[in-house]
């Protein structure tokens, strides 16, 4: 059903469900067409062709979606209540467009897009401009939803099954499956019904004879066909299962049971309970004399308990007071360790002569040095008294042959 005030909200814009959005608003869209008379007005009258709920959403003919947009647009500001040209495939898809952008303007809807945004038919804008104008049809028609009445439920009245019926059924089910049960338990029994009406038969179509009759039949052959026919002469009496009778002596019979039963088990439940009764008294006994005899050896066990707990408790502390001595006393065995390297050291380099014969090497060493530099130095200075001679001999050269030129 339509929303009448937007009510999707998309927060973050790169979410993967803000692409559904535009499916929901298109069906959203779908019921407001529906509830302004879309099917008459738009499709049969204009020939259009009915659009789906993907319709403005999956671009398939842009040309057709394009038109069909445009089409519907006009047919909602129509239904506004203004002259709208409906257009044609041969009209110019720009002026189309400005003026349904215009007749939103004039209804107050933002329109924060371009409008070549709207030339292919189909998007979220094409949606937007569509859910906008059939929401102003749907004011301009003052559409508003009905409250909806729920009939009271009425209760339906059960059909009451009469109890003769049913016991009429559960009869008639009893005696077809005693039926079953005889005829396959009795196919080869004889049964003295149909002797007697076998009989009876015979007697009536048989007549009296006019002489005694006189019988032929030898004793052994008498007595052998009547050991072959025994088997089969079983008198059988049907019972009624639905007959109380029959219930009221099986009742009989099994309480009868039950009493001759009961009176060898009552005593031999008496005679278990007796033994049980004596067997506990004697546990209870037993279980007495042992409390006493072992009460001496309790009292001992437990004040050996609660020495042997001051002695764990003793030895914990101690047990700390050695760790943290023997702790002590490993600090004490490092510094000693380090003690004695440090006088190893030192005794070893007061005992080895090698730094006074590198001292002594340097000391020569520093000295022939001396010995290069003062070299040096006395041939700078000679070359520097040389130099000064000869600077002393060319300036009086020089002076001389001034004068002589003056004089001259």
């Amino acid at each position: 059903m339509f929303r009448d005030t937007q009510k999707i909200i998309v927060e973050d814009g790169l979410a993967p469900s803000a692409s559904f959005v535009i499916n929901i608003r298109m069906e959203d869209l779908l019921e407001k067409l529906k509830l302004l008379n879309y099917d008459a007005e738009f499709i049969q009258e204009l020939r259009m062709k009915p659009i789906n709920k993907h319709y403005f959403v999956i671009p398939t003919n842009p040309g057709e979606q394009f038109y069909t947009f445009t089409c519907l647009a006009a047919w909602l500001i129509r239904k506004a209540g203004k002259n709208f040209e409906m257009p044609q495939e041969s009209d110019d898809p720009n002026s189309t467009i400005a003026s349904i952008l215009d007749f939103l303007r004039e209804i107050d809807v933002p329109v924060e897009f371009p409008p070549n945004k709207l030339k292919q038919g189909i998007g979220e804008h094409a949606v937007y401009v569509l859910d906008n104008l059939a929401d102003n049809a749907l004011k301009v028609e003052k559409f508003q939803w009905k409250k909806i009445n729920i009939p009271p439920d009425e209760p339906t009245p059960e059909p009451d099954i009469e109890d003769d019926d049913a016991e009429l059924i559960l009869e008639k089910v009893e005696e077809e499956m005693m039926a079953e049960y005889d005829d396959d338990d009795e196919q080869d029994i004889l049964h003295i019904d149909d002797i007697t009406k076998l009989y009876g038969q015979n007697m009536s179509e048989a007549q009296k004879p006019d002489n005694i009759l006189q019988s032929n039949t030898n004793r052994d052959e008498w007595q052998l066909e009547l050991e072959k026919v025994l088997p089969r002469l079983k008198v059988t009496v049907r019972t009624d299962s639905r007959d109380w009778r029959a219930h009221l002596e099986q009742m009989k019979q099994l309480r009868a049971n039950i009493a001759t039963d009961l009176s060898g088990t009552k005593a031999n439940l008496n005679k278990i309970y007796t033994n049980i009764g004596n067997t506990l008294d004697k546990i209870k006994t037993r279980e007495t004399y042992l409390n006493k005899q072992l009460e001496p050896s309790l009292t001992e066990y437990r004040s050996l308990q609660e020495r042997l707990s001051k002695v764990k408790e003793q030895y914990r502390d101690v047990s700390g007071g050695v760790t943290e001595r023997t702790r002590v006393l490993n600090k004490l065995m490092e510094e000693l360790e380090h003690v004695k390297r440090e006088m190893d050291e030192r005794g070893s380099s007061m005992t080895d002569g090698t730094p006074l014969i590198n001292i002594k090497k340097t000391i020569t060493k520093m000295k022939n040095e001396i010995s290069e530099m003062n070299i040096r130095i006395g041939v700078l200075e000679y070359s520097l008294m040389c130099a000064r001679v000869r600077d002393r001999t060319q300036l009086r050269e020089d002076m001389n042959s001034t004068s002589t030129s003056v004089m001259t």
